[in-house]
This record gives C-alpha cells, structure tokens and sequence, in this order.
C-alpha cells in the first residue's frame, strides 16, 4: 500500500483476527449456526431434507414452490454464511436432481436472487465452495465435548449418507490440524523481520509437524468407519453430483441465474485448491508451481472468502523465507525447512491416492458397470458423471494438476 505524501505506512502486525482467523479454528467458521431465523424457515425445511428430496425427484418441484424470500433480515457473518451453505446446497441438488443428462440451464429466480445477493454480501461466487462444504457446514453433537469424528456431524447434506458425511468431517480434521502451522507461519515471518533465527527455527519445526499432523487426520478417510461405502457400492452416492458448472460437458455454457443477469455464468465447484491453508504454505516456502498448475490455483482464490485470499496475499508480500534461509548459513533453518517440504510433498503424495481410490477409479468402475447392478436401482438411479474421471470437483484435469503440484513442492528443496 501507498502511504501519504512525506510518510511511510507501517503495515499492521500479521495478525490473525484481522483475516477472519481463529486461534482455536484456524480456517474453520468457528461454531457455525445451524438455523436462520423466522423468516427463513422454507430454505432451510427443503435443505434438511435434500437426500430425500433429490432421491424422490421432488427437489425441483419444492424449489417452484419456495416462496421469493428478500435477504434483508440476514444479520451479521454468521447467518450469511448459513444462508450462503443452504442457498449452495440447493442449487446443487436442483441442478444435478436427474444426473448429468438432466440439468437445467436456468436457476429459477426465486432461488437465484436470494443466492447471488447472500454471495455478494460475502465476497464468495454462487456456487457451492470449500467454505460451504466444509469450513462453515460443521456441528458439535455434544457442545461440550471436544472436536473429534465421533462427536461432529454435518449441518446440511446431499445424497451419500454416511460416505459423504465421512468425506467432508475428515477434510474438517484436515483444517483443524492446520491450525498450529497457521501460527507458524505468522511466528516465522515476525522471527524473520526480527532476524530472531531461535524462533524461526522452532517456528519451522512446529510447520513441518502440523503438515504431518494433517496428513495424519488425511489418512483418516479411508481408515473412519463413517466413509465406507455401502456393502457392493464402489462410488458414494454423492458423486453423482459434479460440483462445477465450467469447464463441464454436462452444462458447456454454464448456468443463467434468473433475475440477475441474461447471460450463462460458469463457476468452479467446492475443490481442495480452493483451501486457503495450501495457498499459505506454498507461498511461506517460496514453492513456484508450472504456469498452467498457478493459473489454476489463483483462480481458486476468487472462491475463499476475501480475508482468507488477503492473508495469503500478506505472505506473498513478507521478505522470502527461502532466501532468508539460504543466505543464513544455518545447516538448522536449512534442515527445518527442507522438513517443511519434505512434509507438504508426502501430503499432497497421500492426497493423490485418496483421489485416485475414491473418485477415479470408483468413477470409471461405475461407468464401466463393473459396480454392483442394485447400487443405482430405484428410483434415485442417475449414470455417475464421466467429468470425474479425468477432472477434479473443481474442473481441473486432476492427475496431471496433483502430480505437477506434487512434483514442483519436492523441487523447493535446499541443496546441500
């Protein structure tokens, strides 16, 4: 930022209030809200009720009844955030309700308005994001019992049960477990202004555990008894549902949302890219991705809410750590931090075979008709989407943007 003629703006401290950051939940909206008010009891009876909604095929016909609701008497971040996980996950059941050979091209305006209005007051695209379906769609079953599996659920859901519930708690885990490496970061560009290397070094030691920590709570995805798939199953329920409308041969012009613009607009959808905490790392250790594997990632940017995006911009902006580290000569800080790499790397290593076992392989068995025959019997029965094989939740051509990302963190080493 420009100061004033004649004087020099000292940037604020890196604090982490100032980025809508929790010392105790980093990432995650802290105890989110699970009702909106009075007003607002239409979305949230149809949003409780989606699984069904969507199995039954009435998801749509619910959604021509919803009453045009204005988005005035939403007050503070909280109910916006909880309108903003309603509005998404509805949208998401009404356009996917038939599978891919059954979307829509219009979203009705009852629902449109309210979503865009809710989106722009966030800073956050109408499309169902990460922060949707993880950072704010989370409860305590028991509000004085600590933050494990076994006492979290969902606030809202879609088809998949079980499975899906799984999927998202243990990416919650995930950003939970990133907490201590968030504070990291802000301990080691201070240590670094300060040219205090003591607390640089333990700074760098707690980042490398913490990586560790959430390859750990990663690990859990397969290993948690709530995301096995049901007995014959091969792919959970709710990949039937593309999360992105661009870049998506099901909907190639996107999505109009009536009464807020003529035109088709395509969004990406919720997508591990789309989590701030990578953002952060790679920018804290100076890690530089291929052009095309950058592009991808800073337009994932635009779908973190905006104190989030600011907070990796003020890490862009820090003296580099990597140089620090180089030109101290500390055989310790190079260590700690080749640690640091060498974490991140086996993180995003692990990620790859979550996303093969779970998502293309269980895509391309589904589609091939290797799964059991009944798994899509009855009514609810849609073809899985073709786009998960090769692409991610969030458009991107999956295996060759993980393994460049992987790649290209190993290759932020220090030599020797």
């Amino acid at each position: 930022m420009e100061g004033g003629e004649g004087t020099e703006e000292t940037p604020l401290p890196l604090v982490l209030t100032r980025f809508q950051l929790s010392e105790e939940y980093g990432f995650l909206l802290p105890d989110p809200l699970t009702e909106l008010p009075e007003p607002y009891g239409p979305w949230m009876e149809i949003a409780h009720d989606l699984p069904q909604l969507i199995a039954s095929h009435q998801l749509r016909s619910q959604v021509h009844q919803m009453p045009q609701l204005s988005t005035q008497h939403l007050r503070g971040r909280e109910e916006l955030h909880l309108a903003h996980l309603v509005l998404s996950f509805i949208t998401m059941g009404y356009l996917w309700q038939e599978g891919e050979e059954g979307t829509v091209k219009v979203l009705p305006q009852n629902l449109a308005v309210p979503f865009w209005e809710v989106s722009q007051a966030l800073g956050l695209p109408p499309i169902l994001s990460h922060t949707d379906f993880v950072l704010a769609n989370w409860r305590r079953k028991n509000p004085n019992r600590p933050l494990e599996i076994e006492n979290l659920d969902t606030i809202i859901s879609l088809p998949g049960g079980e499975s899906l519930r799984g999927f998202i708690l243990v990416t919650l885990l995930v950003e939970k477990a990133a907490v201590p490496g968030i504070k990291a970061i802000v301990q080691a560009i201070c240590a670094i202004l300060q040219l205090d290397e003591e607390t640089l070094h333990k700074a760098l030691q707690e980042l490398a555990e913490a990586i560790g920590d959430m390859s750990k709570a990663l690990k859990r995805m397969h290993a948690s008894p709530c995301y096995q798939p049901p007995r014959g199953h091969s792919l959970p329920d709710f990949h039937v549902f593309p999360l992105s409308w661009k870049d998506n041969p099901a909907m190639p012009d996107g999505l109009i949302y009536e009464g807020v613009s003529d035109e088709p607009m395509a969004y990406s959808g919720g997508s591990a890219a789309q989590s701030t905490i990578l953002h952060a790392f790679d920018e804290l250790l100076g890690i530089r991705h291929s052009e095309e594997s950058t592009a991808f990632l800073h337009r994932m940017r635009d779908y973190m809410p905006p104190p989030h995006r600011a907070f990796v911009e003020e890490i862009h902006r820090a003296p580099s750590l990597k140089q620090h580290v180089l030109s101290s000569g500390d055989a310790r800080l190079c260590t700690a931090f080749n640690r640091c790499i060498s974490a991140l790397a086996e993180f995003r290593s692990y990620h790859i075979t979550i996303v093969t076992k779970y998502i293309t392989v269980a895509a391309a068995k589904a589609k091939a008709g290797q799964a059991d025959p009944g798994d899509r019997a009855g009514p609810s029965a849609v073809k899985p989407p073709s786009a998960l094989e090769a692409k991610g939740t969030g458009g991107s051509h999956i295996f060759s943007f993980l393994k460049s990302v992987r790649d290209t963190t190993r290759e932020g080493m220090i030599s020797a």
